[in-house]
């Protein structure tokens, strides 16, 4: 991952106030990078997914369906991943389902990257950020930010 997606997440994660929270990272196979250090940097448990395994995959997950009970994590993050899920209007509902009310959901993707990592399906702008989670039905205040090649979509889930 490059530094700007490291910054935007980082940025997005003070929004959590809990002192010991849950997070599953989606996508979390360490290629170039990951979020393992400043999730755990702030004291809170680390649970990183993929498709494949490798560094930094505590559990090899199916797409869309992942095996967590509904409301399981306090933040879910995924960085650098969604524009390599051909499904993504089914990925976003999964993420909302497995966090807890309140929670936080923050994704980091591409608006204007080169081609990498084959399959790589998705470049989307602030809209279609918007859009995603508004079809789920179950988030709310969301803080979308566009940065040269990235956007940060943030979301709290309702009921929290």
């Amino acid at each position: 991952m490059h530094e700007l997606s490291y910054q935007l997440m980082e940025e997005a994660l003070h929004r959590v106030s809990q002192p010991k929270a849950l997070v599953l990272d989606v996508g979390s196979l360490n290629i170039n990078g990951s979020f393992r250090g400043l999730v755990e940097g702030k004291g809170w448990r680390y649970v990183g997914i993929d498709l494949v395994s490798g560094r930094n995959v505590d559990a090899v997950v199916e797409p869309y369906q992942y095996p967590f009970p509904r409301c399981t994590f306090d933040v879910v993050i995924s960085g650098c991943t969604m524009e390599h899920v051909g499904r993504i209007w089914e990925w976003v509902p999964e993420l909302a389902r497995i966090l807890k009310p309140g929670g936080l959901l923050a994704i980091v993707t591409h608006t204007n990257f080169y081609e990498h990592h084959s399959p790589d399906y998705w470049r989307l702008m602030p809209d279609g950020m918007w859009f995603l989670f508004d079809e789920t039905g179950e988030l709310k205040r969301y803080m979308i930010k566009a940065e040269e090649t990235d956007i940060i979509g943030s979301a709290l889930k309702r009921g929290g």
